[in-house]
């Protein structure tokens, strides 16, 4: 192979696509091990696209382990529950609640749950555990034929390391009862055969009146063996975890500071009986073969999902205690497959083709009831539900030009519903949708160390089984519209990535997406509420600065403009969408014994009707980590997490709830779950 596709290029080109498919098994000659950022020229296909490596995700202090995601330029991670729930997500001006449109794999496994009890896309990233992370390939943008379900604003596919170079095991103590154990290694157990085991335990009470009582457990086992040229690997991972929740409160009892002749904190609960038990058991593999000229790869998967879920928001609206479960109890099922060759067109042309297969099938029993103090009174929703999404993709990509190359991409999704409802015959039923999504993009260069990106295509998110079949509102008994299974999306980006600077990689795009009209599966209410055609456009600017060794910077800055598309009385405003966005990082590294860094997170005030009347406060987060080598084998590090001690907030709600003493209409206010006080956290770590 000649040029762009004969050496260096080939390799990371391959390694791409290895990571979307979840193959991990040996860091082979086609698998390139990135220390901190791999966004330099040639190894990307957009400006806002690129490789995190572990190095780089040791140097911040993490308060919790979905926090990893932050390192993508624009994206926020926030908690508004308990820290056994799934974190709430931000990116380019989306909230993306628990996960909705922003896909997330481990090990090629996918951690979004569809027709999930609390929230479509349910995204729970409580099974990660950092240490063990080799790589974050994130991608943003429907440009990518690859990226199916849930990736209209972005993806990340999170590797783990299959072997270790020494055994470790870390002890990490902090103020409200913090208490976390790792153990992790690896050692080869047949010829060329490796095992990597790891456990890790984490309780925490946190800062709440009622302690949150969070028990984490996490294990996982992987044997990984075979050649650079074909290799495979198998994984079992189990989590665990049970906690008390710390729904949000309203902000008027805080302003008071008191509820029913008692003082009320910001730290106070409403109903102390709120909670949660959840657990996840998955059994998956990858298998790889690689030729010179091609590459062809197998990933599988089967997970066992359990989640009891408990959450009052509303407190004594609609009955004495609003309080309700949702469970939702699945298996599922599913697989990836894709071949890549490579062909030599002469005259410095060359051709990369891709075609690939993705199917996920999930059987699910979900519901939603009425309850108080965790005891069931009466079921809104109880549903047996079965779907299954095939996707079937071909990606071409063509250097025309030593200066010029094409990516043209086409993907095809079938989704298929049946649903079951044991409370309402009237919403039991079947449904199908099909969406077919091409894509485009054409980047320029290297010219002077720089890259011109031109990106463009459809994506879509699919909705909830139940919203596609359902007749009857069940709070209201009232008709419903069906919601329709897939909807479609479509972005546009220009971008630019340079390292005309020395030691500098820097990236700015510009990008619009659009999302159709839409109706929306509340499961929170058990039925749909409507939505409409929105506009997001906005600018991300990266910065990654390694002047020398011990010296890293990082400088990432997004504006976002999220506006519905349609006029409308009640206003244009999109309800949590957060238009600015920065995140800073200075890493002082190997400076003798010592070591450390300073991150700054800021996220800008959002709407919280659509009117624009009323909006959160802009949020300022400090966190400072120094690592001191005891030894070659030992170190110590301390976490200050929150540094000023400022009362943010991790994110706020504009809606109506009730509490004792109020008009039976309720009362219209802002609800904040505040984000944690100063704490401080050290970790003793040992290699052996």
């Amino acid at each position: 192979m000649k040029s762009f596709f004969s050496s260096r290029c080939i390799g990371l080109k391959l390694a791409a696509l290895t990571v979307c498919l979840g193959a991990h098994a040996h860091e082979s000659s086609q698998i390139v091990v990135f220390g901190h950022y791999a966004n330099d020229i040639g190894s990307s296909d957009s400006a806002s696209q690129g490789v995190i490596g572990p190095e780089l995700l040791s140097n911040r202090a993490l308060l919790r382990p979905a926090e990893v995601l932050e390192y993508i330029p624009g994206m926020v991670v926030t908690q508004h529950s308990g820290d056994g729930k799934a974190n709430q997500y931000f990116l380019r001006g989306m909230n993306l609640d628990h996960g909705t449109d922003f896909a997330t794999t481990v090990n090629g496994v996918p951690i979004n749950m569809p027709s999930h009890g609390h929230g479509h896309g349910y995204s729970d990233l409580n099974v990660l555990i950092p240490e063990l992370v080799s790589r974050i390939q994130y991608r943003k943008g429907p440009y990518f034929a690859a990226e199916g379900d849930f990736s209209s604003a972005g993806s990340a596919s999170i590797m783990y390391r299959s072997q270790l170079d020494k055994p470790i095991a870390a002890v990490s103590v902090g103020q409200r009862g913090y208490l976390r154990a790792i153990a992790a290694g690896s050692r080869e157990i047949a010829d060329g055969v490796t095992l990597l085991a790891a456990v890790e335990r984490l309780n925490n009470d946190g800062p709440w009146t009622t302690p949150e009582g969070l028990r984490k457990a996490n294990l996982l086992f992987t044997v990984s063996g075979g050649t650079p040229r074909e290799n495979w690997s198998t994984s079992l991972s189990a989590y665990s975890a049970y906690w008390n929740s710390t729904d949000q409160v309203p902000q008027r009892l805080i302003d008071a500071g008191s509820y029913l002749g008692r003082p009320f904190g910001r730290f106070d609960s409403l109903d102390p009986s709120d909670g949660a038990r959840t657990s996840r058991l998955s059994l998956s593999g990858n298998w790889q073969r690689s030729r010179d000229d091609q590459i062809t790869a197998l990933q599988w998967y089967l997970i066992k999902y359990d989640l009891d879920l408990y959450s009052n928001f509303t407190y004594a609206l609609d009955r004495a205690s609003d309080q309700f479960a949702q469970k939702d109890h699945r298996s599922v099922l599913g697989a990836n497959a894709f071949r890549t060759w490579i062909s030599d067109l002469g005259s410095e042309r060359s051709m990369l083709n891709t075609l690939g297969v993705q199917v996920r099938q999930d059987q699910i029993r979900v519901g939603l009831f009425d309850t108080v103090q965790r005891q069931i009174e009466g079921a809104v929703r109880d549903d047996r539900v079965r779907q299954t999404i095939l996707g079937i993709y071909g990606q071409n990509e063509l250097k025309w030009t030593s200066w010029f190359r094409t990516l043209a991409g086409i993907r095809a999704d079938q989704l298929q519903a049946d649903v079951t409802s044991f409370v309402l015959a009237e919403n039991t039923g079947s449904a199908s949708a099909f969406k077919v999504s091409p894509k485009m993009s054409m980047i320029f260069g290297p010219w002077h160390k720089t890259e011109l990106f031109v990106n463009a295509g459809r994506g879509f998110h699919s909705n909830d089984a139940r919203g596609m079949v359902a007749r009857i509102d069940p709070k209201t008994g009232l008709e419903v519209d069906r919601v329709p299974g897939l909807v479609s999306s479509r972005g546009r980006e220009i971008g630019v990535k340079t390292e005309v600077i020395p030691h500098l990689q820097s990236a700015i795009a510009f990008w619009k997406l659009d999302f159709d009209s839409e109706l929306v599966y509340v499961g929170d209410a058990g039925n749909t509420e409507a939505s409409r055609p929105s506009r997001r456009s906005g600018i991300e600017w990266s910065n990654h600065w390694t002047p020398n060794e011990q010296v890293l910077v990082d400088v990432n800055l997004a504006w976002t403009r999220p506006r519905y598309a349609d006029n409308d009385p009640a206003g244009n405003a999109i309800v949590n969408a957060t238009q600015r966005v920065a995140n800073l990082t200075f890493a002082l590294r190997n400076l003798g014994l010592w070591s450390g860094s300073l991150g700054v997170r800021y996220i800008g005030s959002a709407p919280l009707i659509e009117d624009n009347s009323v909006r959160s406060l802009c949020s300022v987060t400090t966190n400072l980590r120094a690592i001191r080598r005891v030894t070659n084998d030992i170190q110590v590090a301390v976490d200050v997490l929150n540094l000023a001690d400022r009362k943010n907030n991790d994110i706020s709600y504009y809606y109506t709830s009730r509490v004792a003493g109020e008009p039976a209409a309720g009362v219209d206010g802002v609800h904040v779950h505040p984000a944690e006080p100063r704490t401080i956290r050290v970790t003793a770590r040992l290699q052996f």
